[in-house]
């Protein structure tokens, strides 16, 4: 009997083994999985690499100096697919050891996938000019690493219990084990849960192997359209300075221009439109004399503009940052509609883009002397596919929901009588004229300063109109004027400045504007829904005591 009591424990042993080979096996799809999806993410959202790449990226800007002069003499250029090649390993090893350790301890899984994708985006941000969406593929590659791995476990867990009714992981039994039917020693019903587990491993790996060649293949195209976009020059884009005095030079405040990479994106695009310019043609048409069409090339070989221009969005809150100045050069709206032959009774144009978004815009907007025009360049550069290239609208005046149509494809002139445009069918205001706006950006809400004099300062804008004067309040006194920024027209917001005493203690600091018309900004408090937020900006600091 010894001899039998070996022989079960030697077929147990092999059982566990074997079991938990399986749990290694589901941590290491899982993890394959969660890189696959991860990877079609950011090849159809982004205009970046995937997150490995991110990973392998930050490690070699963490790499000394002597290290990587070594690794690329000896490796030469391959040092980078090796350095992915390692990435990779390093990954299963830890997928695996993970799916082993959710046999006994469910929680480690998840705070190692936790752990990974805070590495991951930590990586992903440190990229320059990095934004939320670039961290939607790492969001997508978590979730799907947790839902797999629990896909693929839970037969696993029935065949456990079956095969150790003591408990998964339980200890050895003493006495010899009953006879089993199969070679791991699983019991009778432990060969269906395996079969289960087999099934779907097999479904889930070839579908993440699907899945990455899909975005490979998305991906090849986008990148494709980034390059040309990288590589196009528009000639007499961005000679316009920005005039002398724009910027007063107090630390903190917004930059007068604001970076193509920092300009605030708001767009309703699942997927953003990545169109080569072979391939893009606007289509003027509607209560028109003449329809027009053109294409890229033929809107390049128009007479181009170039303006300051500030943009806001109406989703904007009092104090937000969702504004931004940039530089744009473009063709004149103005110049195409009257080519076109605008008919008598329109009063509106539908603006569409390529991913279906619509817009309606006071004709008068297109056809004044403000400028509106069909944009092809912001800050000197072909505008950057996430803000609309290769065409997008710009109007000064307007909330950008009733105007700026990034990637757009289609002006039909018409009536507002005639349509309703994406953002008026959801509640929002039909025509979108901006209302007067300043932000305080110095000193930030709780901010600890000497007390004495105290310096504070941010940005007003009111387009079409300019801002004349600003001014600041400190605990509901007295309305202190402050210094402007220079500014080439009505159309761009103005930096302000100005100091003041202040006792020790905690304080709030409120700011209005003054348009050029004389109209005072309303401290009145209104939502941003329908047509944009008003009341005025405030911030708390905390004046302290320099004795």
């Amino acid at each position: 009997m010894p001899e039998q009591h070996a022989w079960g424990r030697v077929g147990h042993n092999r059982g566990v083994e074997a079991r938990a080979g399986l749990w290694r096996l589901a941590g290491l799809v899982a993890g394959l999985a969660g890189l696959a999806t991860s990877y079609t993410a950011a090849m159809v959202l982004t205009i970046r690499e995937s997150p490995v790449v991110a990973i392998a990226e930050g490690v070699i800007r963490l790499t000394p100096g002597p290290v990587a002069d070594f690794v690329i003499r000896f490796f030469g250029a391959s040092n980078k697919a090796l350095l992915l090649v390692m990435i990779f390993l390093i990954a299963g090893l830890v997928f695996a050891a993970l799916g082993r350790a959710a046999r006994t301890r469910w929680w480690v899984p998840l705070a190692g996938y936790s752990v990974l994708a805070l590495l991951t985006a930590a990586a992903v941000i440190a990229q320059r000019g990095s934004t939320t969406v670039d961290l939607l593929p790492v969001v997508v590659g978590y979730l799907t690493w947790l839902l797999v791995l629990a896909l693929l476990v839970a037969p696993l867990r029935r065949a456990d219990r079956a095969a150790d009714p003591a408990g998964v992981g339980g200890p050895v039994a003493t006495e010899a084990p009953e006879p089993r039917t199969d070679a791991y020693g699983d019991g009778a019903a432990t060969p269906q849960g395996r079969r289960t587990f087999l099934v779907r491993a097999v479904l889930v790996a070839g579908a993440a192997v699907a899945v990455a060649g899909a975005g490979k293949v998305l991906g090849t195209g986008r990148r494709a359209v980034e390059e040309t976009r990288r590589l196009l020059r528009i000639e007499g884009a961005g000679l316009t300075p920005a005039p002398r005095g724009a910027s007063l030079g107090l630390q903190a405040i917004a930059p007068w221009q604001t970076p193509n990479d920092e300009f605030y994106l708001i767009h309703t695009a699942l997927v953003v439109p990545a169109i080569a310019p072979v391939d893009w043609s606007l289509r003027i048409h509607g209560m028109v004399e003449r329809e027009i069409v053109l294409t890229y090339d033929d809107l390049l070989a128009r007479e181009r503009t170039e303006a300051w221009v500030t943009l806001n969005c109406v989703s904007n809150p009092v104090g937000g940052d969702l504004v931004g100045n940039a530089l744009w050069t473009g063709v004149l709206t103005s110049e195409l509609l009257a080519e076109a032959g605008v008919l008598d009774g329109a009063d509106a144009v539908l603006q569409t883009s390529e991913d279906g978004w619509t817009c309606g815009t006071p004709l008068a907007a297109l056809t004044d002397d403000r400028g509106a025009m069909l944009a092809v360049a912001m800050n000197g550069e072909a505008l950057p596919i996430e803000h609309g290239f290769p065409v997008r609208t710009l109007v000064p005046g307007l909330y950008g929901y009733v105007s700026a149509t990034k990637w757009v494809v289609d002006l039909e002139v018409t009536r507002f009588a005639d349509f309703s445009a994406y953002w008026t069918q959801r509640g929002w205001g039909e025509q979108g004229p901006v209302k007067i706006a300043s932000r305080i950006d110095v000193p930030r809400s709780g901010e600890s300063l000497p007390a004495g004099k105290i310096a504070f300062g941010g940005v007003a804008w009111m387009q079409g109109t300019g801002v004349s004067a600003v001014e600041f309040s400190v605990d509901d006194g007295e309305w202190v004027p402050a210094t402007l920024g220079k500014v080439p027209s009505a159309d761009t917001w103005v930096q302000w400045a100005g100091t003041t005493d202040v006792a020790p203690g905690d304080h709030v600091v409120r700011v209005r504007a003054t348009d050029a018309d004389g109209n005072v900004q309303t401290d009145v408090e209104r939502d941003v829904l329908p047509d944009g937020a008003t009341g005025l900006d405030a911030v708390d600091f905390t004046a302290t005591d320099t004795d």
